[in-house]
């Protein structure tokens, strides 16, 4: 049986989807982007601001499954310029302990929802 998770800490979705759905003891999120969810207003100034508005929008999908960073088992990071690499991993690693940290691709794609430089969808255990 599937639960439905959302919360008010991220951002609302626009379309014919939710934030995330638990199943068991697997939640499998949405991707997420810099919309920060007070304002409604996009996070864009710096690519490392967008990636850390990113994070907090999938820590609050995560805290709405009473789970964390720690139960994440992958993660899908899409992106539009491999240039930002580097960028996007370095605010992307104070997420996780390296020893711990999960499974990870990272995607350079034409487009994302309103023309953002980075996405995030992960998968998590309890």
């Amino acid at each position: 049986m599937k639960k439905i998770i959302n919360t008010e800490h991220a951002p609302a979705p626009i379309g014919p989807y939710n934030q995330a759905v638990l199943v068991g003891n697997m939640l499998y999120t949405s991707g997420q982007i810099a919309i920060n969810p007070k304002t409604n207003e996009l996070v864009l100034e710096t690519i490392e601001l967008e990636t850390e508005q990113v994070m907090q929008n999938m820590k609050a999908v995560l805290a709405a499954a009473d789970m964390t960073f720690e139960n994440v088992i992958k993660s899908s990071i899409f992106i539009s310029d491999m240039e930002n690499f580097s960028k996007i991993n370095s605010v992307y690693a104070t997420y996780f302990n390296s020893d711990t940290a999960p499974a990870r691709e990272t995607v350079e794609v034409a487009n994302l929802p309103k023309y953002v430089n980075v996405e995030i969808s992960m998968i998590a255990v309890k």
